[in-house]
């Protein structure tokens, strides 16, 4: 799937509420730091996961699923196997008439579901992460691709 660049900064620029389902209490998960670095970004990040609901995460509680999300979400961005997307997906157009992006991170896809967002209205991103996206366009990417902050010399 191809996105411009143009796209994925807008996407990216009118977020302020994203729901991450799958999020994980393990800090070496991807789902566990890209949560933390939206938050670090200033976006109010909600924690899904139903193992860990009612347990504290970057200071918020954990929510079981998108219909326990008080008030409405900008994105829902989707940690989990592409078979379960879509029932999140389901949910999430149910419970937010407003949201704007179901964002599906690498390795997840679901044509059907995404179609049936995008008849709704919804941008839709398929196999790709946030965070990586976001230091790419915003000048943040380093080694490896992590924004280390500290610039080695020795290459």
């Amino acid at each position: 799937m191809h996105y411009s660049d143009d796209h994925l900064r807008n996407v990216l620029t009118r977020l302020k509420r994203v729901a991450v389902v799958g999020v994980s209490m393990n800090p070496v998960r991807a789902s566990y730091f890209v949560a933390r670095y939206l938050g670090l970004r200033g976006i109010d990040v909600v924690p899904v996961n139903p193992r860990h609901k009612g347990e504290t995460l970057f200071g918020k509680t954990i929510v079981g699923s998108l219909s326990e999300i008080e008030g409405p979400v900008d994105m829902v961005d989707i940690f989990r196997r592409s078979e379960a997307v879509p029932e999140i997906v389901d949910e999430a157009l149910e419970v937010f008439p407003d949201l704007q992006t179901i964002w599906m991170q690498i390795g997840v896809t679901h044509a059907e579901a995404a179609a049936k967002a995008e008849a709704r209205g919804v941008t839709v991103i398929q196999d790709r992460c946030p965070k990586i996206e976001y230091q790419r366009l915003f000048g943040e990417l380093r080694m490896g691709g992590f924004a280390t902050g500290v610039i080695s010399s020795k290459l």
